[in-house]
């Protein structure tokens, strides 16, 4: 088998500092690439956790660089890609993976808590992307992982913060990838699940042995290579088990003739066909239904 190398790539991983952003940087590491390991770190660890991973890297014969800036600014986000364009002249790779939580049920969450989490993972995909992808697009090149959440596709109790950011960060990948896909940039999303410091708590222990962070790690190592090929999907993983998710739009039904008007009693009365899933097409095929009014030929 022929492995997959980073010789010569520069990545940025956020949230770097332990739990799923290790693994990353980690690996891209063992594989050659020179790795910036962002993170803020919390509590007493601040400010260490991010050494601990780039000491661990250099100790292995790697290279990397710490940085403890904040995605959720504009000044964070520029300095994390200052970082590798000062030690190591380009960008390559981009992980989002920063995160925080902050749960609680939608009635009694505070402002805040809906701002933090909001800040954190979708404002700070755009703080640190942008000036990325302003570098890729110079060079020609550029992988970039987004990080979404089963909370968002899905739904979660007590995380309308959390779900409502994982979903804008797709939002953000659907648009990117048809703005860079002229300069070779590869833009996917991946949505993780592991037991880290993040979520601790949240699994019962015989589930948390088993969804180990590093099993995200091999998804989100192939989107970053050069070999991968695709942009604009979404992958779901945990414990081992990697499918692709997506979102689909049903046949439907064409109600009128787009020029008289359309009566709520004529949605009621085909309301069966309208929602039916039977033969979906992922959204990525379905422009033509938005755009013409009609179903796309062959449905």
């Amino acid at each position: 088998m022929e492995s997959i190398s980073f010789e010569n790539r520069v990545a940025i991983v956020t949230g770097a500092g332990e739990g799923i952003g290790r693994e990353y940087a980690l690996d891209l590491a063992n594989r050659g690439a020179c790795v910036v390991v962002n993170d803020i770190g919390h509590g007493p660890d601040q400010g260490r956790t991010a050494d601990r991973v780039v000491d661990e890297i250099k100790r292995s014969g790697g290279q990397a660089v710490a940085c403890f800036d904040s995605v959720a600014t504009m000044t964070g986000g520029q300095h994390i890609v200052d970082t590798a364009m000062d030690h190591f002249g380009k960008v390559d790779i981009l992980i989002n993976n920063a995160g925080i939580l902050r749960d609680r049920t939608f009635m009694k969450m505070t402002e805040q808590e809906w701002d933090d989490v909001i800040a954190v993972h979708l404002k700070g995909a755009f703080c640190v992307t942008q000036p990325a992808v302003k570098i890729m697009k110079e060079n020609g090149y550029g992988r970039i992982v987004f990080t979404a959440s089963s909370s968002g596709m899905y739904g979660n109790f007590g995380q309308a913060n959390y779900g409502a950011a994982k979903m804008g960060v797709i939002g953000i990948m659907n648009t990117l990838k048809l703005e860079t896909a002229r300069y070779n940039i590869k833009i996917n999303t991946v949505a993780p699940n592991a037991a880290t410091g993040m979520t601790q708590g949240a699994f019962p222990d015989e589930v948390a042995k088993r969804i180990k962070p590093a099993f995200n790690t091999p998804m989100v190592t192939f989107l970053c290579s050069e070999e991968n090929r695709e942009s604009g999907m979404i992958f779901t993983m945990s414990a081992g088990w990697f499918a692709r998710s997506a979102m689909v739009s049903g046949k439907g039904c064409c109600i009128g003739d787009t020029k008289r008007p359309i009566r709520a009693e004529e949605i009621r009365d085909q309301f069966d066909q309208i929602k039916s899933l039977e033969n979906a097409l992922p959204y990525e095929h379905c422009g033509e239904i938005y755009s013409l009014g009609r179903p796309l030929t062959g449905r």
